[in-house]
């Protein structure tokens, strides 16, 4: 069944309707960075709260004992499923998604949840393929165990699905549900499944840029640029700005495709997704797939000489 209607935005919200039943339990995967839970994460398990019943966590590193003591206080976790092996020092998305599908099996889990951040869009849809189940990506509000609320088309239309797969595979949009906070008690630690067999890839090497400037993800303050700064050297202009405020640095696709500042800085539809206190966008002219990614922003300050620019809109 399909139906349109329009909504507040305007938009339309698209429903299939499907059926499903039987107890809800959700395994969470845990986004962990430097020995320390990602903000991403919080946000997800309040997410995977809402869907009813119990919500484990599953942590895989080589050395989690530090993430698992973290996780097993959060709220809302009722146990923590531990996966220590040298092989997930460097979690390749392969790797993690044979571990998701052997967890599944083992316990039954009827919901899989993540972040939808690089780390979850890296991983959930080949978990889903390999269960062949639909992915239910970037969430913004759970309805109930099977119906889910997502924005589409770069966030002019809200999408209503109800999935009649039995076990759901579901990234989470974090900036769209508050973070959990500690529940004073710690939650039951046990090992995890192997999988039952290692992926074909293997990890050779990464090369990270240190930046003493705040993750864009969860920076309460971002100076972002777009294609109005005209070159890499004029962009840079912005590091200073962004120092004195203690915020992130951010870029528009189109700065990022003109070459000036690197894709890891991306914000919008195809890069990252924020929500900060106070967002500077400095000569970006606001495309829709950038404002999908800071609409939710408390406070957006805009400077562009175009007063017809749609991020003034």
């Amino acid at each position: 069944m399909l139906a349109l209607r329009r909504t507040v935005i305007p938009s339309f919200a698209l429903m299939r309707a499907y059926s499903s039943g039987g107890s809800v339990s959700s395994l969470l995967l845990v986004e962990h960075k430097d020995n320390k839970v990602a903000a991403s994460t919080l946000h997800a398990l309040t997410a995977a709260s809402k869907l009813g019943g119990s919500v484990a966590a599953l942590v895989a590193s080589d050395a989690p004992d530090s993430v698992v003591g973290e996780v097993a206080k959060l709220k809302g976790v009722s146990k923590v499923l531990v996966a220590k092996d040298p092989t997930y020092k460097h979690l390749l998305p392969e790797t993690a998604a044979s571990l998701l599908v052997e967890t599944q099996k083992k316990y039954g889990f009827t919901h899989l949840v993540a972040p939808h951040s690089a780390f979850g869009k890296n991983i959930m849809p080949r978990t889903a393929a390999l269960l062949d189940v639909a992915q239910i990506s970037d969430i913004t509000s759970v309805v109930g165990p099977d119906t889910f609320v997502r924005p589409i088309y770069a966030g002019n239309a809200i999408a209503t699905v109800k999935s009649k797969d039995k076990i759901k595979v579901i990234t989470v949009r974090g900036t769209a549900f508050p973070a959990s906070g500690t529940s004073g008690s710690d939650a039951p630690k046990e090992d995890a499944p192997a999988p039952s067999s290692m992926a074909s890839t293997e990890f050779v090497s990464e090369h990270m840029q240190k930046s003493d400037r705040p993750e864009l993800d969860s920076a309460s303050r971002i100076v972002s640029g777009g294609r109005g700064m005209k070159s890499g050297e004029n962009f840079h202009l912005l590091d200073s700005l962004a120092d004195k405020l203690g915020a992130a640095v951010g870029a528009s696709r189109a700065a990022v495709d003109a070459g000036f500042v690197d894709n890891s800085l991306q914000i919008g539809q195809t890069g990252k997704i924020v929500a900060p206190d106070l967002y500077i966008a400095v000569g970006i002219s606001g495309a829709i797939q950038h404002l999908a990614g800071m609409k939710d922003s408390k406070v957006i300050v805009a400077i562009n000489k175009d007063p017809e620019a749609p991020i003034f809109q």
